[in-house]
Formats: structure tokens, sequence, C-alpha cells
């Protein structure tokens, strides 16, 4: 696991949880140099297994016409190098990338780009699969030639950058977001379980007819149970630790993987539905990185799921900070 230094467990120990901290502490951009940040993971504690492996959603499809400009082609090689050596230093050590098969070609030409590059770099990548829409069977027909073709062009032993795949307890990680809900996740478990090794199959939290298809859950960006609110307020406490408790007591021996965000606001997306969460200055990204610690102090929590490293879409993106206190982005509510 890469984090901010090239340290391994033979010279240096290091305690994730001073890692998340460190990251929030860059990110967050209050006064945290990078020369402070070094002094702080230098303490030499011993790893914890109760501290997660830090992953961030990715998304490849700017340079794409259908996306809005951010300076970038998710197809420069360049770009995507500099992006991984940035994530490392922050201690992230793999990103988890949107992948639709056939249906989106530039996005699939993206992915490979990525996890050949990642592989060079000794860096994590994951896919997260975004499910097809249609009724009537053609959803489980679209993700089962999805899942064949990845299967066979990504993870087969002689795949380009087959070995930056992340993996736990040896078995590749697929994330899953689920779209029209029309998938018949048993069949395609049935096709996967044959895969040497099987695939973990880690699916949003959200209700499902299919939960004994999946090895777990992951949280995703959700105001709670009160909802959306105008001015930002609901950022995601309640949400979160609902998700927590739940994999503690009703899918304890499932997969659970954290959610991390900085704000929500979708305002320059083509879908948006002019929803927002305040950063708050800053605070909903520290609060939501802090937040497993309630549950997790003595058990691991395998993987913490930053939300989004890239996507300034729908106003997530942490790639370059977070904008200073007292733009309108980090007012924070009644302010």
């Amino acid at each position: 696991m890469a984090w901010l230094l090239p340290l391994t467990l033979g010279t240096l120990m290091i305690d994730r949880s001073r890692v998340i901290c460190a990251l929030v502490c860059v990110v967050l951009l209050q006064g945290c140099t990078q020369s402070g940040m070094r002094q702080t993971l230098r303490g030499g504690v011993p790893l914890t297994d109760a501290s997660p492996e830090i992953l961030a959603v990715y998304e490849p499809w700017f340079g794409h016409p259908r996306h809005i400009s951010v300076g970038y082609s998710s197809q420069d090689p360049i770009v995507i190098g500099k992006q991984i050596d940035e994530a490392r230093v922050l201690g992230i050590s793999g990103f988890v990338v949107d992948w639709y098969g056939d249906r989106e070609p530039f996005i699939d030409r993206s992915y490979a780009l990525m996890q050949t590059i990642a592989a060079e770099k000794n860096f994590h990548v994951s896919m997260m699969y975004d499910e097809s829409e249609p009724e009537n069977g053609d959803a489980t027909d679209d993700t089962l030639a999805a899942f064949d073709k990845f299967g066979a062009t990504y993870l087969s032993s002689n795949a380009p950058g087959r070995k930056a795949y992340l993996t736990y307890n040896d078995r590749p990680v697929i994330f899953i977001f689920p779209k029209g809900g029309h998938t018949d996740w048993s069949r395609v478990r049935a096709l996967t379980d044959k895969w040497n090794p099987p695939p973990l199959l880690i699916y949003e939290d959200q209700a499902t007819n299919f939960a004994s298809a999946f090895d777990g859950f992951y949280a995703w960006i959700n105001p709670g149970r009160k909802g959306w609110a105008a001015d930002g307020s609901n950022w995601g406490k309640e949400y979160l630790v609902d998700f927590y408790r739940k994999m503690e007591t009703k899918y304890p021996d499932e997969i659970a993987v954290g959610g991390a965000w900085a704000g929500f606001d979708d305002s320059k997306a083509s879908w948006g539905l002019n929803r927002h969460m305040a950063q708050r200055c800053g605070e909903t990204f520290s609060d939501t990185m802090k937040l497993w610690r309630q549950y997790y102090s003595d058990r691991p929590l395998p993987f913490l799921l930053i939300e989004t490293w890239n996507d300034y879409e729908e106003g997530t993106a942490i790639e370059r900070g977070l904008a200073k206190c007292g733009t309108d982005s980090q007012q924070r509510p009644g302010q």
C-alpha cells in the first residue's frame, strides 16, 4: 500500500488513521503544510487492521463532448499519471473508476489507460459498473455481456495492468452503481462465481431484492432521512450513522465500505436536480472522513471510499482541494 512516503513495514510502521488525518489536512487547505504532514507520519505507530484503505471514485469521461470541460482529457496518459501521483501523496491507494461496458467506448478506453498506468505506478484500480436502465430483461443481458467483457479484458492473467487491480482476500473487488434496478443480480452472480478467482461484488447501500448476491455494500453521498435541504445543511451524518449501524447489525459478515465526501452541488450537471450539500468550510469532508471510527475502532473497516476525486459536474471533486472558506460553496449554512 502506497502512503505519503515510500515506506515499508520492514522500515517504518505507520498508523493508517494518521494518514487519514493527513489527507483531511491537505485537502482542506487550512494551514497543514507538506512538511507538517510528513512529520505527523514519522511517529512509528504500528499499523492497525482497524483502519481502512483509502480509495477515491474517479470519473473517466472528461474530454467527451457530453461532459463539461475541466481543462484535461481523461484519456491523456500524462494527466492520469499526475493524478495518480497526487492521490498517492494524499494517502489514497486506488481509484474506483466508473465503467459502462460497450455502451461507452470513450470510458472503456479511459479505463484501459488507467489500469495500465496504475500498474506502472504501483497504484490500485477497481471498476464501478454503472448499471444499464432497460427493462424486460435487457438490463440483465447488458450486464452479463459487460461482465464477460470486463473479466476477459481486464481481469485475465495476461491483461495489461492486471496486477494493479484491487483485491480483498485475493479476490478482485467490483463496485456496482445501480440505475434502473432491473438487473437480475443472481444471474450475474452465477456467472462471476465461475471466474478464477470469483470477484467480490459490492453494491450501493440501497434497497434491493438481491442482497444475497452481494458480498457487501458501500455508503454513497446521501443527506439522510430528512432529505436535501435548500441551504445544504444536511451533510449526511444521519445517513452515515444509519449505514454503519446497519452494517454492524444486519450485515455483520458482509464487507462494509465507508463513505466520505466534501459536499454536493449538481447545478453544472445536465441531469441536475438542484441538490446541494454545503462544504461547511471543509467540515463536511472532515466529519465524513472521521465518522467510521465510532463503529470500527476495534474491528476492520476494509475500505473508505472518497466520493469523489474529480466529479466536477456534481460538485464533489477533491482533486484541486476545497474552495477557501468564505466562497459561496464553502459558506456555512446560515452565514
